[in-house]
């Protein structure tokens, strides 16, 4: 099922038997799916009203890229207040990818840049095609990154390595982003959505809890002195196995009628 977001370079599908992968689609294949403000506003409220049905989600770009970050042509000047209150409302729409009710896999291909890169970030896992190349050119632009990268991205690779690109504007491909932690899969091209599609079923068919405490949880656990953390899991482990579905899958398993895990 097709779902209109007004703003019609942004599409949603939903997709699965039950509606439950919401597929969200940049729609700006004519500017490599350069992010701008109206386009970033409408991901905040695609995903801030996401359908009930919805346990995963998809974001990918039409066209031959991802994202070619931020797009430069509706840059305005702006003075410094102005400035942070811009930088503020990419924080919060990319918080409502990072931080909403489900998880998100990003498919990646072909440019992976700037603010694309920013955007891919947030996601909560990255599936990147052999076309994938991606690049923080702000530094040789004279600008900073201003949609969250300072925080996500030296989460995923280190501070050294974001400084590397930014300072000199090296361009990593597919399998050395893989290697450095830009992304966990690379497949074939054209087939990162396919991918992605398959993981979001995966993951659609978790435990709600699981999958929240996975989201939102584990990165602040990641972040807490060890005695903090061990509460907080201590916490969000009870939480989580006193669900009613929890139950059912641990009964499940000990009778026999879950899947084993196996090394295929």
């Amino acid at each position: 099922m097709t779902m209109t977001p007004s703003n019609p370079d942004l599409r949603l599908r939903l997709h699965g038997e039950q509606s439950e992968i919401a597929i969200v689609t940049l729609n700006r294949a004519a500017k490599r799916n350069a992010l701008n403000d109206g386009l970033i506003l409408s991901l905040r409220d695609v995903f801030q009203n996401l359908p009930a049905s919805v346990r995963a989600a998809v974001i990918h770009g039409e066209g031959d890229h991802f994202s070619a970050g931020l797009d430069l042509s509706e840059l305005s000047e702006r003075d410094a207040s102005e400035g942070v209150f811009h930088s503020r409302m990419w924080h919060a729409a990319l918080d409502c990818v990072e931080k909403g009710n489900v998880p998100v896999i990003a498919a990646l291909h072909g440019a992976v840049v700037g603010g694309g890169l920013e955007l891919a970030s947030a996601c909560h896992i990255r599936v990147a095609d052999d076309s994938t190349f991606y690049a923080l050119p702000e530094g040789t632009r004279g600008i900073f990154v201003g949609g969250g990268g300072a925080v996500r991205v030296p989460k995923l690779i280190g501070a050294a390595r974001m400084t590397d690109m930014m300072l000199t504007g090296r361009v990593y491909n597919a399998v050395d982003g893989e290697r450095i932690g830009l992304s966990q899969y690379v497949v074939p091209q054209g087939t990162s959505l396919d991918k992605a599609i398959d993981l979001a079923t995966r993951i659609a068919g978790n435990a709600r809890m699981t999958n929240f405490a996975l989201m939102h949880a584990l990165p602040r656990i990641a972040e807490q002195p060890a005695d903090h953390g061990f509460l907080t899991e201590a916490m969000m482990a009870a939480i989580a196995q006193s669900a009613p579905e929890a139950k059912a899958r641990v009964r499940a398993f000990l009778e026999g009628k879950a899947a084993k895990v196996s090394k295929d």
